[in-house]
């Protein structure tokens, strides 16, 4: 190889060492924020969504939408084909729900820790590892209740195990939600904070946040959550050409009975030796008694 040849090579590798510098040090805000595509609640932060690399809180009561804004961010992850994995603590994430709510059930791991000492243990292993693009623990009532009473504040977590959560999304570079009641807050990490509003629609609030956005709020329908309801909170009207058919209305779990299918029409069909009596075999032979 000429010399010349060399000198050419040693500058094109010597552009693409710093080529390769430039696109290290670059920052990736592409991969900076998960948008849950509810617009009131992406603009509450300054990023415009959930900052990767962080854990958020979502405190609210039962039904206040915490859950559902959760669901909205893993949707959001499954739609760029990521991972997500969710701690649940009540054992209560209903599959089908998700689903609605644009959950890949194929790309979602699902955590039920026996213990309540396993819940953040869990998600601090989850997140550290890097796999998933969110992950929830949600610690909302369940297992810190005390039998029969039927009623649980929810799963405390400490100034430690909060850090802890914080930390292991840092290094894991996910966003890790955390689901809480207002009676059993979580510490060290950013707080939004959900509430009913009844018929109305439901409030989201930034009560603690590092990043800015402190005390942003916005009040938003439940149609802006939930998209299959109509403004006034029922359900959508169908699209021209989605009538339903008969068999749209038939539930999918029914199984017909093999008796329906021979006689049409089931018992009204009159099943002989069982709903009529049998023809008389002497009328069909011909003779007469």
């Amino acid at each position: 190889m000429s010399a010349t040849a060399e000198q050419r090579s040693g500058a094109v590798v010597e552009q693409l060492r710093e080529r390769i510098r430039q696109l290290q040090a670059a920052p990736r805000s592409y991969l900076a924020t998960l948008r849950t595509g509810v617009d009131e609640v992406d603009a509450l932060l300054p990023s415009g969504g959930f900052p990767l690399g962080q854990a958020v809180e979502l405190c609210g009561e039962v039904a206040s939408g915490r859950t559902s804004l959760a669901l909205r961010a893993v949707a959001a992850a499954h739609r760029e084909r990521r991972l997500c994995a969710w701690v649940d603590g009540p054992k209560e994430l209903y599959p089908p729900a998700a689903a609605a709510m644009g959950v890949d059930l194929s790309r979602l791991l699902i955590v039920r820790p026996k213990e309540q000492a396993q819940l953040a243990w869990t998600a601090v292993q989850l997140a550290r590892s890097g796999a998933f693009a969110c992950v929830v623990v949600d610690l909302t009532q369940g297992l810190s209740g005390s039998a029969g009473s039927g009623k649980s504040s929810g799963v405390r977590l400490s100034l430690a195990e909060g850090k802890k959560l914080a930390d292991a999304a840092f290094r894991g570079g996910g966003l890790l939600l955390v689901l809480s009641s207002p009676s059993a807050p979580a510490d060290g990490v950013t707080r939004i904070r959900t509430e009913a509003l009844g018929p109305e629609g439901l409030a989201v609030e930034v009560v603690r946040s590092r990043q800015g956005g402190l005390g942003s709020r916005s009040v938003m329908p439940w149609a802006s959550l939930y998209p299959a309801l109509g403004p006034e909170g029922e359900e959508a009207p169908l699209l021209a050409g989605e009538t339903p058919t008969q068999a749209d209305l038939t539930p999918d779990f029914y199984r017909g009975r093999g008796w329906e299918t021979r006689n049409a029409c089931g018992i009204l069909g009159q099943r002989p030796g069982r709903d009529a009596p049998m023809p008389s075999l002497r009328s069909r032979a011909g003779t007469r008694g």
